[in-house]
């Protein structure tokens, strides 16, 4: 396939293209019962993982394993869509 100037490469979007850490979330469904529910701040995101800190501590949860809804517009997301590094993610990779 040839390209010239004109030409477009579509890239697919990232579902999620900005960051979660400073978010405010709560748990809407997970593997673990006692989760749901539990809200706080993402302080940090790794591949397999989002750190919240809640009433003064930090909870470990582990994205495969969850649902959440983000504070600010209400949208729900599954861990499971975002299982990646944040900046893969980010970069939309």
């Amino acid at each position: 396939m040839k390209l010239n100037k004109t030409s477009k490469v579509k890239r697919k979007k990232p579902e999620f293209p900005y960051e979660l850490i400073g978010e405010e979330i709560e748990i809407v469904e997970s593997s673990n019962k006692s989760l749901v529910g539990v809200k706080g701040k993402v302080v940090d995101e790794t591949k397999q993982t989002l750190k919240i800190q809640q009433e003064g501590e930090i909870k470990t949860l582990l994205k495969p394993a969850i649902t959440f809804r983000l504070k600010k517009n209400n949208q729900i997301i599954s861990g499971k869509e975002i299982n990646h590094r944040p900046e893969e993610r980010l970069k939309g990779k």
